[in-house]
């Protein structure tokens, strides 16, 4: 299948659509939000030729949507929307994506950054210490076959009753910080195995802690009822469910082969493969899918309690309360909605894959001082460039069951990255901008350069003048721990 720009009808400045008369096998449109750089970019790879794929899929309803740092992943686009309808639509590993809900949590902080220079490089190295990054590595948290269970159970709750959280962090993380229905009797012994050790850890890869300053605040009253103060500190965090996660998915991907089958379903492309949601199998796999988000809604919660020990550590009593929660959001997962479609509101299955919830105001999921605002989106850029806190808006349950972009997606594959970017070189480049820089590996870094990204404050602006985002903050890093 080749698609060119001509194929695309343009519906504004900032959409494109391509209508189901494309191709005979697809079930809904596909809507591709993007300037028209933006737009070369993604036709750069494979992204527009999964997107459509995912539009042939059965069960879908309402349209394919496609965020403006798309990239090309496996199946489905990095930055893909779509919703099946219940209780027959179909549920897809690939479509969530195989970290399970990988996400961003962005903690505040009423740290000057003028007055925190001469502790910066003090700061990183206590982070570095504190938060274990890299393949491999274990946390601090050890836990026994019962804990790891409740875990899994609880998300968030577990950490609440371990003294790892507060009230206001649950109140403040998507889904409150737990996931109802999970079931590890639907998990496979090696994906236990792999979970056991790793709790409170970044992992490598994309995964970052960040420390940043809020060098612009765009919107005041909704940034004062976040807790953003321009010229302090905050702090991101990047992470998933580690190798838990990936091995969730890579079972079910493997088990769903003989679903298809089984099931009559006509695929576009095999690694799409999926099974109805209201199937045994379908059901397992939503059942292991939320036993992983749990899992990695925990280890963010131990990450950001690292990250205050860290604080507290190196500003002693300078501050009282140094980081006070933002945000957590997910940006691989699969969950169940209700959305106006077509005037009806329909029960779906949201799979968001390198995307994020963006609900507007009023939504019931969110806690009582953000509701009337709507909630916050968090979009980390790349080493070195800004990052942006935004706010969902009422348009974007139409435009896009309620979702925004979540980074500011790839334009060079790691491989690339590493071939024509010196880790070392970098490093010295960002220190040199101010950024004191922690990574246990260079060719590591290197696949994360600014480089090998899309210019985010152009998908920011994508996002928002499209109507599915509006801009609170613009961040800027000043220190950088990696894997």
């Amino acid at each position: 299948m080749k698609i060119d720009k001509q194929d695309f009808r343009r519906l504004n400045n900032y959409l494109w659509e391509i209508p189901t008369s494309f191709h005979p096998d697809m079930n809904v449109p596909v809507w591709i939000f993007a300037d028209e750089e933006l737009l070369e970019d993604a036709l750069g790879d494979l992204s527009i030729v999964q997107a459509v794929n995912v539009a042939c899929l059965p069960g879908l309803v309402g349209h394919v949507a496609v965020m403006p740092d798309v990239h090309q992943g496996y199946g489905m686009p990095i930055g893909g929307v779509m919703a099946s309808r219940l209780p027959d639509g179909v549920i897809s590993p690939g479509a969530v994506g195989y970290d399970i809900n990988c996400g961003v949590r962005v903690l505040a902080s009423q740290i000057e950054y003028r007055s925190a220079i001469p502790y910066l490089s003090d700061l990183a190295s206590t982070l570095y210490r504190n938060c274990p990054s890299g393949v491999g590595r274990g946390g601090s948290i050890p836990l026994s076959a019962e804990e790891f269970e409740r875990v899994c159970r609880q998300g968030a709750r577990w950490s609440l009753e371990r003294g790892y959280a507060t009230e206001e962090d649950l109140a403040r993380t998507e889904e409150f910080g737990c996931l109802e229905g999970a079931d590890l009797t639907k998990v496979s012994q090696r994906a236990k195995q792999r979970a056991k050790d790793q709790l409170g850890t970044l992992g490598a890869g994309n995964h970052f802690l960040e420390v940043d300053v809020v060098e612009e605040v765009v919107d005041p009253e909704v940034a004062a009822v976040m807790g953003i103060q321009e010229g302090c500190l905050v702090v991101q965090i990047h992470c998933g469910s580690r190798g838990f996660g990936h091995q969730i998915c890579t079972d079910y991907v493997q088990d769903f082969q003989w679903a298809v089958i089984n099931y009559g379903i006509k695929l576009p492309d095999r690694e799409l493969v999926c099974a109805p949601l209201n199937s045994p199998e379908g059901e397992a796999y939503l059942a292991a899918m939320k036993a992983a988000a749990n899992y990695a809604f925990a280890n963010r919660q131990a990450l950001a309690y690292h990250a205050r020990q860290s604080f507290k550590e190196v500003f002693g009593s300078q501050v009282e309360e140094p980081l006070r929660q933002v945000y957590d959001i997910a940006h691989n997962m699969g969950k169940i909605e209700t959305h106006r479609i077509e005037g009806e509101e329909v029960p779906v299955c949201v799979h968001r894959k390198g995307a994020t919830r963006a609900f507007g105001p009023g939504s019931e999921g969110l806690p009582p001082d953000y509701r009337p605002l709507g909630q916050p989106v968090l979009v980390p850029g790349s080493m070195g460039t800004e990052s942006w806190i935004l706010l969902g808006t009422e348009a974007n349950e139409e435009l896009s069951f309620g979702s925004s972009c979540h980074g500011a997606g790839r334009v060079m594959s790691r491989r690339q990255a590493k071939r024509t970017i010196k880790g070392d070189r970098l490093r010295t480049e960002l220190e040199k901008e101010g950024i004191s820089v922690r990574a246990g590996s260079m060719p590591g870094l290197a696949e994360e350069a600014p480089q090998a990204y899309k210019d985010v404050s152009r998908v920011v602006e994508t996002v928002s003048k499209a109507g599915i985002a509006s801009k609170v903050a613009r961040l800027r890093p000043v220190a950088v721990i990696k894997g």
